[in-house]
């Protein structure tokens, strides 16, 4: 038997090899793991062209993802760096990387990326259309747009960030509200540019089937981006964002019933206090596909501190549904992230999207975490250092205050209640003044 899409195939009863890797990664069964997919509540983005791909599953019931952004820019625009960014980024263990390149030879640094990285690839082609045909963005043509989304399909990309949502009637509530920061969706915002330049619809929302035929050639997931998502706190849970992801679930069954596999992108800034709702809402509204979201970040305060703000609201995301973390790093809103800014909000994020796992129960989660705790007790600091989530830190600040005895550290010393635990458990004395 033949299949189209990872979904297809899932629909039609047949394993694919991307399925026993996700299968066996996640300790699932395969017939759980393929009802969810031909369901359409975990997606395994990988498209047929990307060689290199060692495939990962996102939504029900999975580890929860972590993304991380890179690409050049303008004013950034070395590719080796970028390059150095996606070796770094894959040796500590993000599943996915979104390649946001806007500027210069951007197909050149997204088939490099796509030949040699085995991370899920994603892009947002709406990014590439001005600098592809080197137009403003007004005289772009309708196809012009979908054959940027087929080129970086034809590349091999996973997953490509479309803001279908982003309609007519979305963008009018957008200019009647009084939002602080409008619309801050790069991709969303250029869209909205050229709708009301050509006083034309959306052509990903108008020409959505046109769209869906490309992803069925390739295998390319939707992820259907939140044009409307809120850049700040003040604009979370607004209409437009409301009304778009409205749309987002309709066009997620439209996907659906051609075997197109969907993911919805989500907010943004938000009030902790909002963040367990949206993640209800949109599940509800968008039939429990798989959710990716942005942060939240949680207050608008803290430049410089980003991948915090991000970390504390993507975790509380996570626990309560959200399938997939975007990292955000501590240059956020301030300059492009450089090698040191991604590893922190590696960190950071793989710190939130773990300890969601443990909150909703996901098999194994808490293994990890009970052989640290074995491993503290034992006063085993070689066994610590290897179940680290960065051992080279937690290595580092140990070498940098070395304690007098060797079964403790300079914040307790002999005071250290492990240590003493362990010593009257082994029937030793403990002499504190000596």
């Amino acid at each position: 038997m033949t299949y189209t899409t990872q979904m297809n195939a899932a629909r039609k009863g047949i394993v694919t090899g991307a399925m026993e890797t996700v299968a066996k990664k996640e300790n699932m069964p395969l017939e759980t793991l393929m009802a969810r997919m031909a369901a359409g509540t975990v997606a395994i983005p990988a498209n047929k062209n990307h060689l290199s791909l060692d495939p990962e599953g996102v939504g029900e019931g999975l580890r929860t993802k972590i993304n991380v952004n890179l690409g050049i820019s303008k004013d950034c625009c070395n590719l080796d760096t970028e390059i150095a960014k996606v070796r770094a980024a894959v040796a500590m263990k993000a599943e996915a990387i979104m390649d946001l390149s806007c500027f210069g030879k951007t197909q050149e640094f997204r088939t490099r990326v796509i030949a040699e990285c085995p991370a899920m690839i994603g892009t947002v082609p709406m990014y590439d259309a001005v600098g592809f045909y080197d137009k403003n963005i007004k005289d772009l043509s309708v196809d012009e747009f979908f054959k940027v989304v087929e080129r970086h399909a034809a590349d091999g990309v996973d997953f490509a960030t479309i803001h279908a949502g982003l309609n007519r009637a979305t963008a009018e509530k957008i200019k009647r509200q009084d939002r602080l920061t409008g619309i801050v969706s790069r991709g969303g915002s250029l869209l909205y540019a050229w709708m009301m330049l050509n006083d034309a619809e959306n052509p990903f929302y108008e020409h959505f089937d046109r769209l869906l035929e490309i992803c069925t050639k390739y295998d390319l997931t939707l992820s259907l981006g939140d044009g409307c998502r809120p850049g700040s706190i003040n604009d979370s849970t607004d209409a437009a964002q409301v009304e778009e992801l409205i749309t987002l679930g309709e066009l997620t069954k439209r996907a659906w019933e051609q075997d197109v596999q969907v993911m919805i992108e989500g907010p943004g800034h938000m009030s902790m206090d909002e963040i367990a709702g949206n993640m209800m809402m949109e599940k509800r509204l968008c039939h429990g596909a798989p959710f990716y979201v942005l942060g939240p970040i949680v207050t608008d305060v803290a430049p410089g501190y980003d991948h915090i703000t991000s970390a504390i609201g993507g975790a509380i995301a996570a626990a309560n549904g959200a399938d997939f973390l975007c990292y955000v790093t501590p240059a956020e809103h301030l300059r492009l992230p450089d090698l040191e800014d991604m590893k922190e909000g590696i960190i950071a994020t793989r710190i939130a999207a773990h300890a969601a796992d443990i909150a909703k129960k996901i098999p194994g989660a808490r293994n990890w975490d009970n052989a640290m705790s074995k491993a503290r007790a034992d006063l085993d600091w070689e066994k610590m250092f290897s179940l680290a989530m960065d051992p080279e830190k937690a290595k580092r600040y140990r070498e940098s205050s070395k304690p007098e005895f060797e079964d403790s550290c300079t914040m307790c010393g002999k005071m250290c209640a492990v240590r003493n635990m362990k010593r009257v458990h082994e029937g030793k004395d403990i002499h504190l003044n000596d």
